[in-house]
């Protein structure tokens, strides 16, 4: 199921810019709901995941958000060389994903250069071949998460470097309660991801998870739509970096203090929700049309 806020009162409109984006200019308008009341009886209002009439428009906003990810990505760096990969379940054909085509640059990718391939991995929209290593782990974690409908991987340089110690993160800082009980650490590292069993054993360290620490490698993270996974990577990714900056200062004497499990428990459930991950992708994604001026949309 798509993400949605859950503790909105009942009363959805569409964005101002609804008609622009119904035709593809800036893409699917979210819904707008309403959170609460102004002093003087207003509505405040909060997107959440849209609502579609029907499964093609959702496979072209799901594209849409993919494309973006790869561009926001490449943003902060996450990209090298031809490593790293996001994918997005179609709505349509279940058992089919949309992925990045294996020589292109995050930075210039735009939703007509998206892949499409099934679950053997054998390209069914598009002309370029796809990342091998891509396929081994996305087809494996979209095969045995029905729940999870995006992943993302890539190697960060703060994730590569705490994946080097295989362990999984402390936690010391609210932003790492997004990750409380709901990442693993894969300490099997056996070169370069190419067969099926590789994906599989990555799948049982990700669990019922949103993230895996991949040691030696990179970070991986999941979600109900490519905006949670993609902003649950950006967290871990600057997570990784805080434990590390930790780590570094405690070796000069100074105690870490880590957060208690009744409030990391407690915490966890306010800021690591499915829809606070979509919403929090939310002002990337309008960065990115706007710098762009939605050319990434095409």
């Amino acid at each position: 199921m798509a993400p949605s806020v859950d503790t909105v009162v009942p009363s959805t409109v569409e964005t101002k810019s609804a008609s622009k984006q119904a035709s593809g200019k800036t893409g699917t308008p979210s819904q707008i709901q309403s959170l609460g009341k102004t002093k003087d009886g207003r509505n405040l209002k909060i997107r959440s995941y849209p609502k579609f009439d029907n499964l093609e428009d959702e496979r072209q906003y799901r594209k849409q958000h993919l494309a973006a990810a790869f561009r926001i990505f490449a943003d902060r760096g996450f990209d090298e060389g031809v490593a790293g990969h996001i994918s997005v379940r179609d709505p349509i054909l279940t058992d089919h994903f949309w992925i990045n085509p294996l020589s292109a640059h995050f930075a210039l990718i735009k939703v007509s250069d998206l892949i499409l391939v099934d679950e053997d991995g054998l390209v069914v929209v598009g002309d370029e071949p796809i990342n091998a290593p891509a396929f081994s782990i996305h087809s494996e974690i979209h095969k045995a998460r029905p729940d999870v409908h995006a992943a993302c991987h890539a190697h960060s340089v703060a994730g590569k470097a705490f994946s080097c110690f295989g362990r999984e993160l402390e936690m010391i800082t609210q932003d790492s309660l997004r990750f409380y009980k709901s990442h693993g650490v894969y300490r099997d590292f056996k070169g370069v991801v190419l067969d099926k069993e590789e994906g599989q054993r990555i799948v049982q360290a990700l669990g019922q998870g949103k993230a895996a620490i991949l040691q030696n490698h990179g970070l991986l993270t999941v979600g109900q739509s490519v905006d949670e996974a993609a902003f649950w990577f950006i967290s871990l990714d600057k997570t990784c970096q805080a434990q590390l900056l930790a780590d570094a200062a405690s070796a000069a004497g100074y105690e870490k203090k880590i957060i208690d499990d009744d409030e990391a428990a407690y915490a966890a459930l306010q800021v690591g929700g499915p829809e606070k991950g979509w919403l929090a992708f939310q002002p990337y994604y309008d960065e990115q049309v706007a710098k762009t001026k939605g050319e990434f949309l095409l």
